[in-house]
């Protein structure tokens, strides 16, 4: 009898999983495996919201391998090791997991494979599993990697994506292979109060009824902050409870604007992985160094903890990051904005500010966080870097009767319209009715701060 072990990793899910399909295939026995990693669970990357959706994954997948006769084999501490121990337990041949595009995937993929070439076991990755195109599978002339979003947009776009195959009738694993309890979210302390639930179930659920109705209005409304008219599927993308190729096929089944401009958005989540891949330096170094002389005194630091606090007086910053608090997500126009004030407005490091976002976002994608901060902070790639978006302009357009503000800034609910998001031009007495802090910087000083520091005449 043959076995073959799965290692999951950013890939949780049954539907559309070529690792487990190819393993099922080739085997008769598969032992379905999630380690705890300890090197990850020492980083900062090791986030509550994170853990606690993470937890939410591994027992809605445990959940389903059960239903199919199968079951989630947990195993905690180094991956290599415990993989390897896994498969000699179970007398599995290969090993089949998902590449990654970070400098540490790579890494843990050539340790794993050398640790198990010295026990006569083969790996086996497999692309395309965590994003829709392999991170490698698109390339200009003369280049590993597109630097600018849309030539690959334009390319990516000319490509087949994998067709999808459907979940695995039946799991068999090998009842000799001990396993961990699996975790739950009961045991995750800090979470934010407002966290979504994890899953495969939840995710395709969310899916479902986001193609039923809402993915028709997204071309037109998606950056309305109010009205929330985004998928809300990015932390399933994020953990693999769905399959980027399969949200895609999906998505292009439907006509019009609205899944055209969603299939776009997906694509930038390929474009940052590829950079990533290509640039593992890229999560913490300068893309394109602007060499920046981002401010470091005290003041600074008190500007950036009133800016993660929601205190900066700008309503529409503040009620983002308040949103984030609440609920380890954030709708991505504010994302951009909140991002453009911290690094263009306060001229703060944008490592400052990414590090902050994967304390908190349940979908704090390594290649989508730390590429997306870069685009804003103009060290990526943005054509136009140093570009800055105003917060009350973005404020009246993406806001414009003040409903997301007075949401999560309820201290200023008492100021009716558009008016609520320039409280500093209320008469003082009125202005004073109003437990709300006055602006920390006006955006003609941030502004000649960041043109100062970049070395713009």
């Amino acid at each position: 009898m043959t076995t073959a072990v799965v290692l999951y990793t950013a890939d949780l899910r049954l539907h559309d999983h070529p690792p487990m399909r190819s393993a099922l295939s080739s085997c008769d026995e598969v032992v379905p495996l999630f380690v705890r990693d300890r090197d990850i669970g020492n980083l900062p990357f090791s986030a509550p919201n994170r853990r606690a959706f993470l937890a939410d994954c591994l027992t809605d997948l445990d959940r389903g391998l059960r239903e199919r006769g199968g079951r989630l084999v947990v195993r905690s501490g180094d991956v290599a090791e415990e993989v390897c121990a896994v498969a000699r337990e179970a007398g599995a041949d290969e090993v089949h997991m998902a590449s990654g595009p970070s400098g540490y995937a790579h890494a843990r993929e050539s340790r794993l494979r050398q640790a198990l070439e010295r026990q006569g076991r083969r790996l086996r990755v497999h692309d395309a599993v965590v994003s829709a195109l392999g991170a490698g599978a698109v390339a200009p002339a003369g280049s590993d990697h597109f630097a600018v979003f849309t030539p690959y947009f334009r390319r990516w776009s000319q490509q087949d994506i994998r067709g999808t195959i459907g979940a695995p009738r039946s799991v068999r694993v090998p009842e000799a292979v001990g396993s961990e309890s699996v975790p739950s979210r009961a045991d995750v302390t800090g979470v934010s109060p407002g966290l979504a639930r994890g899953g495969e179930t939840e995710g395709r659920a969310l899916l479902n009824a986001w193609l039923r109705s809402g993915i028709s209005r997204y071309a037109a409304i998606h950056d309305d902050l109010a009205d929330d008219a985004t998928s809300h599927l990015s932390p399933h993308l994020h953990f693999g409870t769905l399959s980027p190729a399969e949200v895609v096929h999906r998505a292009r089944s439907g006509a019009g604007e609205g899944a055209e401009a969603f299939v776009r958005q997906v694509c930038w989540r390929d474009f940052h992985q590829q950079v990533l891949d290509a640039r593992p330096r890229t999560a913490a170094h300068d893309y394109r160094p602007r060499h920046d002389r981002w401010r470091t005194d005290g003041r600074a630091e008190e500007d950036t903890q009133a800016w993660k606090e929601g205190r900066t007086g700008y309503p529409v910053v503040d009620a983002a990051m308040r949103q984030l608090c609440h609920e380890g997500w954030m709708h991505n126009r504010g994302r951009l904005l909140t991002a453009s004030f911290l690094t263009k407005t306060l001229y703060v490091d944008w490592r400052v500010g990414a590090a902050h976002f994967l304390d908190l976002l349940v979908d704090g994608d390594l290649a989508n966080n730390q590429l997306n901060w870069q685009w804003v902070a103009g060290t990526g790639t943005d054509t136009r870097p140093n570009r800055v978006l105003n917060p009350v302009r973005q404020a009246r357009r993406h806001d414009p009767d003040g409903a997301y503000v007075r949401r999560w800034v309820p201290e200023l609910d008492g100021i009716e319209g558009p008016a609520v998001h320039e409280p500093w031009k209320l008469p003082e007495r009125e202005r004073a009715r109003y437990a709300y802090p006055e602006r920390m910087v006006t955006l003609e000083e941030g502004l000649e701060r960041f043109r100062h520091g970049r070395g713009i005449e």
